[in-house]
């Protein structure tokens, strides 16, 4: 094991940028300190507003794209490490998490100035604890894996107002309805109906990130009203919209 087998590193990126499709030697946990980002890998894509957080596992393959002007805290782990001073819990998956004010110290701590190694060591030990302690955010778009179940999702998610049937898809995909309704499920772990909204309002998190009025984005995703919208964004996150804007809710 090296003999600092961790590292803290603090990035800026503006608005349209990001990085390529990559993978680490080390695992990664980066937080939005300020501004969102998208990350994606193989499974989906994760929306990472600010005060949230994505652990990716050492060597998965992912990509980011940079939607606000952002501020990212990155810490990167040896697998070496992560595997002696995290819990016996599973890390071996990415996910979004919440940052709980633990949390929240510990990083403040780690990206202070001239922290000395001892300490550094034992905030990033702490740090791999705290995240089996953090609620996930629901943030996440699980996507499918099949040719039939990518192509019916990428024309739901270009159908924003929600106006193509759920059999109006089958067709265009040249598959059947009942295929569909066990695809889904199998491949992402939502019916079909539940991913479709997940999307919706995922998709929404972002246009409201990027400063677009909560009316104006009710609209373009074809709710009939601003309170249906926040009826259905609660049903997902939890949490309103306008909620989502300040992050003052506690995500569950």
């Amino acid at each position: 094991m090296p003999e600092r087998p961790f590292t803290f590193q603090r990035g800026f990126k503006q608005r349209g940028g990001g990085l390529p499709i990559h993978a680490h030697d080390e695992a990664q946990l980066t937080f939005a300190a300020s501004g969102m980002v998208r990350v994606h890998t193989e499974e989906g894509r994760w929306l990472v507003p600010s005060q949230l957080a994505v652990w990716i596992p050492a060597r998965v393959p992912h990509r980011v794209d940079v939607l606000t002007d952002a501020e990212l805290w990155m810490v990167h782990w040896e697998p070496s490490a992560a595997q002696a001073w995290a819990p016996p819990l599973p890390l071996d998956h990415t996910f979004a998490l919440r940052v709980t004010p633990l949390m929240q110290s510990l990083l403040d701590a780690a990206f202070a100035a001239d922290i000395e190694n001892e300490r550094a060591e034992l905030i990033a030990r702490l740090m791999l604890h705290e995240l089996m302690s953090t609620a996930h955010a629901p943030t996440f778009l699980p996507l499918p894996t099949s040719t039939i179940g990518i192509r019916v999702a990428n024309m739901a998610l270009d159908d924003h107002k929600n106006r193509l049937s759920i059999e109006e898809l089958a067709s265009r995909a040249a598959t059947s309805v009942r295929t569909l309704s066990r695809l889904f499920p199998s491949e992402t772990g939502l019916t079909f109906k539940a991913w479709r909204q997940r999307a919706r309002i995922v998709q929404a998190m972002d246009r409201l990130a990027r400063g677009n009025a909560i009316a104006d984005v009710a609209a373009e995703f074809g709710f009939s009203s601003t309170a249906s919208f926040s009826h259905a964004f609660r049903q997902v996150t939890n949490m309103t919209p306008t909620s989502f804007l300040g992050m003052e809710d506690q995500l569950a």
